[in-house]
């Protein structure tokens, strides 16, 4: 905004300063350096040159002195909100900002500061790695200084947005955007910015994840189909607690709810095709590799690995025993 208003002042001076000049050389008959020279000296209001001669004149100096004041104003007004506002720290911290970034590498860029991205930035901060957020809402600023994360105002899919974030020395780029078609662009540009760059991108609808990859994307997650499978997951088996997909196979953990079938069978007997890496016993103790002849027994929680079908039939050995409804 301070930039626009300065643009303004000086489009407005010399487009006064021109016609002055022209306006002086007509109806005076002088130089064109001379009316020039005229026309600065009654816009700041010097005086230093004698009036004109005629009623032509007159009328030219009396405009220019109208709105040489009236802009000098103008100019003041905007330099004392410049101050004021408070739009000069602002600009300072933008600076120091960028130096700091300037400082990074291999580091992380955001795309997007909604939950999505400040949950991102959060397990970045604790995975103690540095990170740069770009979003173009001026609301997320304070929330990204609160959390200590650097931000930038502006367009994630702009060339210049993602050079001033480092992309040429960053490890990773997260696109992360609440819109689909943003996330597209971001992985286009950033992409075209940096052939070698990892991108995780952001997927709300499933017929975006196709265009994602098409677009630069290298790994694409849907924050919906996840959740809604997990849920599902859950709600089918209570007695799995986390799940991490690795490949083509999961790792879960897996309680021993007591009246389950597995309960009192050895490990060799349930595991099937899966592979029980950990037990957990009641006590605490935690038994890596178990040997197959380890009794499984009520309240121990399971790590076991293996391809979904396979962890399917183990999670149906320990599905709780549900009572008939009366």
């Amino acid at each position: 905004m301070f930039a626009r208003r300065l643009a303004i002042l000086f489009t407005a001076l010399a487009v006064m300063i021109i016609i002055g000049t022209v306006a002086f050389a007509l109806s005076e008959g002088s130089s064109v350096a001379y009316s020039f020279a005229w026309t600065l000296d009654t816009v700041t209001t010097l005086g230093s040159i004698q009036d004109p001669h005629d009623t032509a004149g007159r009328v030219v100096v009396v405009a220019l002195e109208l709105f040489g004041i009236g802009t000098l104003f103008y100019g003041l007004a905007t330099v004392a909100e410049f101050f004021v506002s408070g739009q000069l720290s602002g600009l300072l911290e933008e600076r120091r900002t960028q130096r700091v970034i300037d400082s990074y590498s291999d580091h992380f860029i955001i795309c997007g500061f909604g939950r999505v991205g400040r949950q991102a930035a959060r397990d970045l901060r604790a995975a103690g790695v540095h990170h740069v957020a770009v979003d173009s809402d001026p609301g997320h600023r304070e929330l990204a200084a609160s959390m200590g994360v650097r931000y930038i105002e502006n367009e994630a899919a702009n060339d210049e947005v993602l050079l001033k974030a480092g992309i040429e020395r960053a490890r990773a780029l997260i696109a992360c955007v609440d819109s689909d078609a943003e996330n597209i662009f971001i992985a286009l540009t950033a992409r075209g910015l940096r052939p070698d760059l990892l991108i995780v991108a952001r997927a709300s609808a499933e017929d975006t994840e196709k265009k994602l990859r098409q677009a630069g994307a290298d790994r694409v997650i849907s924050p919906y189909k996840t959740s809604g499978s997990e849920m599902a997951r859950v709600a089918l088996h209570p007695q799995v607690g986390g799940a991490v997909q690795v490949a083509d196979y999961r790792m879960e953990e897996i309680d021993a709810t007591e009246g389950s079938d597995g309960v009192g069978k050895t490990v060799a007997q349930v595991r099937g095709e899966s592979v029980i890496v950990a037990v957990r016993h009641t006590d605490g103790r935690l038994e890596p590799q178990p040997a197959p002849s380890s009794v499984i027994e009520a309240g121990d929680m399971l790590v076991a690995i293996g391809s979904p079908a396979a962890l399917e039939q183990l999670e149906s050995a320990f599905q709780p025993v549900v009572a008939p409804s009366s």
